[in-house]
């Protein structure tokens, strides 16, 4: 059991994940990229593509890749990889609903042999006890013995040119050794920066919900150091460059923790712990932090406000970024909107200006209208939110345009040095 030409595969989900990896593999196989969005998949066939990860030069290079939204189309494939999202809920529970989806979709066309293949984070023993099952009661064939599964975390990073999928060490597993053979064979044929494979699907599972869970921790404590320091009145990012002089000090930034990843992952974990009776204390903490740190923006804002004697009030804000991360379009789960309720809660009447987020999502996902032109004396306060190359290149006087004669400036991403800004987090 080998990859070859021959090897036909199908990508399920063409997100920021799906169309990078779809667009390696066809490389070295007939791959079919396959999304259920049919806007989508019309897009790509037109060779664009709107998250940015793939240049249109990539995607129009790759002739031997095919998409569709028509479900029928999956019949001939013999590889399913599955990159479908894995969003929480409002109480922050998983719901694997896309992942449901999909694997019922799967159980229509996965034939015997075939191999399934999921990278969306789950909780350890979610791709065994809840996606294959579904597969196996569709399809009526049995799992290890009529079709196989693979597990291979996605280690995605959106808007970073540096660290693509290519360069990253992929984590592989399989349900056999032989499948985890063909799956880690599979991934290594793309992957110039090597495979790690684990000896089981549930420990792939493990090693990729606690990257972004100690990624998630790590930022709190710099949060929370921020919330110190700043009742102290001493600069953070001072502080930081101070103790990084030591080798082994973790060179972390406070900040607002958004995304697909790091403010979701550590919710299935904890799920899963929970499940089989174990309270977590510290991640739950962590996350407790992070998912206030737009509230506390808001409220340094309002205090500084208010010690330069401006009317809160309808007071005018102006928020510069929304997607939840620098140069990249990518507004899910941002917590910028955090920042613009909580100052809506005061009142005050906050204007939103992201030339990187698509307006007609901002508006459908947060129903906020996205300002297309900057202007200037006009804003009681500026908040910098996001850090994306444009934003960062014009500078305090720049910035302070926007502001009336007395104004608020607030550099949420530590752009600016310490006297250029009035607040920064």
């Amino acid at each position: 059991m080998f990859p070859n030409s021959d090897t036909r595969i199908a990508i399920i989900g063409l997100g920021y994940v799906g169309l990078p990896l779809a667009v390696e593999l066809s490389k070295k196989f007939n791959v079919l990229g396959f999304d259920i969005n049919s806007a989508r998949v019309e897009e790509l066939k037109s060779g664009h593509d709107s998250t940015m990860e793939v240049s249109d030069e990539e995607l129009q290079a790759a002739t031997s890749l095919r998409f569709a939204s028509n479900k029928s189309e999956l019949a001939d494939s013999m590889v399913y990889i599955v990159t479908v999202p894995t969003p929480i809920d409002d109480n922050n529970a998983p719901d694997l609903t896309p992942l449901q989806k999909a694997s019922e979709m799967l159980g229509e066309y996965v034939n015997k042999g075939d191999v399934v293949i999921y990278e969306s984070t789950v909780y350890p023993g979610a791709t065994e006890e809840v996606c294959l099952p579904i597969i196996e009661k569709v399809s009526g064939l049995t799992f290890n013995q009529d079709f196989f599964a693979g597990y291979s975390p996605e280690r995605i990073n959106p808007g970073d040119k540096v660290n693509t999928l290519t360069k990253i060490m992929k984590i592989t597993s399989g349900s056999t050794p032989e499948v985890a053979d063909f799956v880690d064979a599979l991934y290594g044929s793309i992957v110039e920066a090597g495979t790690h494979k684990a000896s089981s699907i549930k420990v792939a599972e493990a090693a990729k919900v606690i990257e972004n869970t100690q990624r998630d921790l790590n930022i709190a404590i710099i949060n929370e150091f921020a919330k110190i320091f700043n009742r102290l009145d001493i600069d953070t990012e001072e502080v930081l460059n101070a103790a990084g002089t030591k080798w082994n000090f973790l060179k972390f930034k406070p900040g607002l923790v958004g995304g697909h990843c790091i403010s979701v992952d550590p919710y299935y974990l904890t799920h899963k712990a929970q499940e089989v009776g174990y309270r977590p204390e510290v991640i739950l903490a962590g996350r407790r932090i992070n998912d206030g740190m737009g509230e506390y923006v808001a409220t340094q804002l309002v205090k500084k406000l208010s010690s330069k004697k401006i009317h809160i009030d309808e007071a005018k804000v102006l928020i510069l970024g929304f997607t939840f991360k620098g140069d990249c379009p990518d507004v899910r789960n941002t917590k910028i909107i955090d920042i613009v309720k909580e100052l809506q809660d005061f009142n005050m009447s906050v204007d939103v200006y992201d030339d990187w987020a698509n307006p007609e999502e901002v508006k459908h996902e947060y129903g906020i209208d996205l300002i297309t032109e900057l202007e200037e004396g006009k804003y009681d306060g500026v908040v910098l939110a996001v850090d994306h190359s444009e934003l960062k290149e014009m500078g305090e006087q720049k910035l302070r345009s926007f502001g009336k004669e007395n104004h608020v400036l607030y550099d949420v991403k530590h752009v600016l040095k310490p006297s250029e800004a009035d607040i920064r987090l």
